[in-house]
């Protein structure tokens, strides 16, 4: 959709971290899931020719809002994708949702929702409600300079969407969509592999030592029984 730059630059924003944790709910914590969500959408985009990735952090640590949204704006970034977890008391709540700012934004951001929704639902759609495409005065939404949607990947507080994020298929799913969603906008193109080697194996030689004699004529004669059998042979004088 965006295809023909040189450099496509891709910021991810795992929520929350260190003393703030996020959603809480059936053993899960929203900092270490979408961290982990986040690293897993990096290395799958390690794939891709001309893509370059930053994240807001890589471990347990915090930030504030506007700290994540200057950090994107100072890399020039082309995109950022914040991730987060969804809780609610009505633990029956359920579903995935995405957000962009509800002031004014341009239509290119409106189109990448709508491509990174359609292709996250296509990926988690079997297991999980679609509770649409929203808008919202999100600090980072509102103060990125650049297209910026926020995903609400499931419910912790929901025990079956706890189960699903428990799972390493299920997170994988949910770290394709997201990549399927920027590969589809930015038309991103996978790295070609290097051509395999059709080059002919080189055969290996051994060398076989028939035994050492202290009588030449001996020697002689076990050379002329190999050389019978077919085999190359010759004396060799050892020191």
């Amino acid at each position: 959709m965006e295809g023909g730059q040189s450099l496509t630059k891709i910021y991810l924003d795992a929520g929350h971290g260190g003393k703030d944790s996020g959603a809480v709910g059936n053993g899960l914590y929203e900092k270490n899931v979408v961290l982990e969500l986040a690293k897993r959408i990096q290395n799958k985009l390690k794939q891709y020719k001309d893509v370059e990735v930053m994240q807001t952090r890589t471990s347990d640590v915090f930030l504030e809002l506007s700290e994540r949204a200057d950090k994107a704006n100072r890399w020039g970034a082309d995109v950022f994708i914040s991730l987060h977890l969804n809780a609610n008391e009505n633990n029956t709540a359920k579903g995935f949702e995405t957000y962009i700012y509800n002031g004014s934004v341009g239509s290119d951001t409106i189109a990448f929702q709508n491509v990174l929704h359609q292709e996250i639902i296509r990926q988690i759609g079997p297991n999980t409600t679609d509770r649409g495409k929203k808008r919202a005065n999100f600090a980072v939404l509102r103060e990125t300079n650049m297209k910026a949607v926020l995903s609400e990947n499931l419910f912790v507080s929901n025990a079956t969407e706890a189960a699903l994020l428990k799972t390493s298929s299920f997170l994988d799913r949910l770290a394709q969509g997201h990549v399927n969603g920027l590969e589809k906008f930015f038309g991103l193109v996978k790295e070609t592999r290097p051509p395999t080697d059709t080059s002919p194996v080189k055969d290996t030689l051994y060398q076989v030592i028939a035994g050492t004699f202290s009588d030449r004529e001996n020697a002689d004669n076990q050379v002329k029984k190999l050389e019978a059998d077919g085999y190359s042979a010759y004396v060799q004088e050892k020191d």
